[in-house]
């Protein structure tokens, strides 16, 4: 398995991570400071923002900072982690978010409970037994199964004896009450035993309540404000509070609100009920922000940082450069950025930079996106390479960063691919650019490529002037001075800002093979890259022309090919010739093509020869060299003579100069 298409240590998990790549600890410490501020006790705080933005990464540092600030003997901190979003769906969201709680402060008892004398002891049991019989066990069969909700007493055979109708007599002989009227005030008393003391809060870490169905979202949030009458309790919930408020809409009817101030046209309008709702619970909300520039730069750095597969980073080391990066933020550039000893970074960072202002706009900030965005970079790499479709990595990500972030632009160029005209257009665009701003000002207005490439067209075919010449030593030095043909773009466009922008990132590609490529990110996308410039009768004509096999070719006879129109002809060296520059995988058959049907329509042969110096000597393959050395058409040997000249000595510039045995043409048969 080639290095392109191995994946590991190539992806990264969208599991939340332990480690600070966002700089939000800063917001976790605040968050914890609220959390153990006496003054907020009870308290519920948020951390809004999108999907993707972060927030489970800031509840993993929040509960490793409250766990650093614990003291188990005097003030420990009993952090709760739940997540609406993973309860079973036959049990009551209140149901299991209260269990849950209940079931973390039932084993902090239970490893107390052994020094405790046998009354105190059956008592404590009893509150548990009270708190849990006012759940709706109807419900809470399966988490019950699963818990450790009574201190491992009763077993569960008595706790499925505690479902029962309201007014059975309970276990004490009394009848006791079901619903969650008097839970507050058992819970308080449960806080309030001698055992638990030594906990100084409950803190529950709420996440994903975003992404849950209605229901699930306004029972959690009555569970937390049963929960909030209570001192030492504390919840922190990580949701995007919009659409908390969406899912509580649905529930409460809006009415129009009153202006707080009716006379004042500068008050902020009032809240809607879902926000009045949703504000009687959480107090306040703190914004998890979008990653800035600088962030993203880093974030990107660090991502790749952390995945090397080769001269990996310790744990220690990869600290060491968060903290570097964290030194830089005020100056908001990394470029003095040191790395451990014995490291280099340079090339990551080259690629974080790079993509930086693109991601960072198209991305808005969003970590998960940018995440995704760099995995789908490298399955894209992967699934290339195993196809034969070798590419630098900076190719794929330029290539992706068009596909991802700028899909009209792409549709764009891959409507080039269709056309024929892809790497004139590339070249054309890149040549853009690189101008200076004063000078892409005063481009001129579209140029349509029907009028700027009238030179492949037969019909009005003229010769190239001596300006498109320079003369100087061909390969051979017997032979004297050669006209060098140097064809200049012959697309001139004005392209959108954001192609313009993308064209910048390095590096060029309009000398590079990209069809094969592209006919790959096209199929994902499933485009059919089916010509459009060619008419339908012409399609099949020009597929057999270039086919690789020979039968193809010869079931397309000469009679048939003399029977084209001038027209036909035109469009069919045209495409071809397009074929020829874009795709070198396709280069020899087009060739091949262009060389038969000059041979057939002397009208053609213009069209033909500035078709061959078109093609780029860097791409010319053995085969082609064979066609065009045995080309008998006019004019031909000028042609040879200018490939030679941009051709380094070897196998391809002798196979281009030597003419094949007499009797024998370039045409492939």
């Amino acid at each position: 398995m080639t290095v392109e298409a191995n994946l590991r240590g190539r992806l990264w998990s969208d599991e939340p991570s332990k480690i600070d790549f966002l700089a939000a600890r800063a917001i976790a410490e605040t968050i914890s400071d609220a959390v153990l501020d006496d003054a907020l006790d009870p308290l519920a705080i948020g951390l809004s923002g999108p999907w993707g933005s972060g927030k489970t990464t800031v509840l993993e540092l929040i509960k490793a900072d409250l766990d650093a600030r614990s003291d188990p003997e005097a003030a420990k901190i009993l952090t709760v982690r739940t997540d609406p979003w993973r309860y079973d769906p036959a049990v009551g969201a209140k149901e299991s978010l209260i269990g849950e709680v209940l079931d973390e402060i039932s084993k902090e008892l239970a490893s107390r409970l052994a020094e405790v004398e046998e009354t105190k002891r059956e008592k404590i049991k009893r509150l548990l037994k009270k708190l849990s019989d006012r759940i709706d066990w109807a419900k809470a069969v399966k988490l019950a199964a699963k818990s450790s909700l009574a201190v491992q007493l009763p077993g569960i055979d008595a706790v499925l004896g505690l479902i029962r109708e309201p007014g059975t007599a309970g276990g004490d002989g009394r009848d006791e009450p079901r619903g969650l009227a008097g839970f507050k005030a058992e819970f308080a008393e449960l806080l309030g035993l001698e055992e638990l003391k030594h906990v100084r809060r409950v803190a529950v870490l709420v996440d994903d309540l975003d992404r849950c169905l209605v229901d699930t979202v306004v029972e959690t949030l009555e569970a937390i404000r049963l929960f909030l009458s209570v001192e030492g309790m504390a919840f922190v919930i990580a949701a995007d509070e919009d659409r908390v408020a969406d899912a509580i809409r649905t529930r409460l009817p809006e009415w129009t609100m009153p202006a707080e101030r009716a006379d004042d046209d500068d008050a902020l309008p009032a809240e809607p009920p879902s926000k009045l709702y949703l504000h009687k619970i959480v107090q306040t909300t703190v914004p998890l922000p979008a990653l800035g520039a600088f962030d993203t730069e880093s974030y990107v750095l660090l991502l790749q940082l952390q995945n090397r597969v080769d001269n990996r980073l310790t744990d220690e080391q990869l600290q060491k450069v968060i903290a570097e990066c964290q030194r830089f933020r005020a100056t908001g550039a990394l470029d003095d950025l040191k790395a451990p000893d014995g490291f280099d970074v340079q090339q990551e960072l080259s690629f974080a930079r790079r993509l930086t202002t693109i991601l960072y706009e198209k991305l808005r900030g969003n970590p998960r996106r940018i995440k995704r965005f760099l995995n789908d970079l490298n399955i894209r790499r992967s699934i290339a390479a195993r196809r034969g479709i070798m590419l630098e990595f900076d190719v794929v990500a330029k290539l992706m960063v068009l596909e991802v972030l700028l899909p009209d632009q792409f549709q764009a160029v891959l409507s080039w691919l269709r056309t024929g005209e892809l790497r004139e257009r590339l070249e054309a665009l890149e040549t853009q650019a690189n101008r200076p701003i004063q000078e892409q000002a005063r481009e001129p207005n579209v140029i349509e490529r029907d009028e700027a490439v009238e030179s492949i067209a037969p019909e009005v075919t003229t010769a190239a002037t001596a300006a498109d010449f320079d003369t100087e030593p061909a390969g051979d030095p017997e032979e004297g001075a050669t006209a060098v043909y140097k064809p200049a773009p012959s697309v001139a466009s004005h392209f959108p800002d954001d192609m313009i922008r993308w064209a910048k990132l390095p590096p060029d590609l309009h000398d590079l093979d990209l069809s094969p490529y592209l006919h790959l990110a096209a199929s994902f996308r499933g485009d059919l890259l089916v010509s459009a410039e060619l008419p339908q009768h012409l399609r099949d004509l020009a597929a057999q022309l270039t086919s690789t096999r020979t039968l193809d070719r010869r079931q397309l006879t000469d009679d048939s090919l003399r029977a084209l129109t001038p027209d036909d002809v035109s469009q069919l060296v045209r495409h071809l010739a397009l074929r020829a520059r874009d795709r070198i995988q396709e280069q020899r058959g087009a060739v091949s093509g262009i060389v038969r049907l000059a041979s057939l329509h002397g009208s053609a042969q213009p069209a033909a020869l500035d078709a061959f110096r078109r093609l780029p000597a860097s791409d010319l393959q053995p085969g082609t060299a064979i066609i065009l050395a045995g080309c008998d058409i006019p004019e031909m040997k000028d042609v040879i003579n200018d490939l030679a000249a941009r051709l380094p000595d070897g196998n391809i510039k002798r196979a281009l100069r030597t003419p094949p045995p007499t009797g024998r043409s370039g045409r492939q048969r």
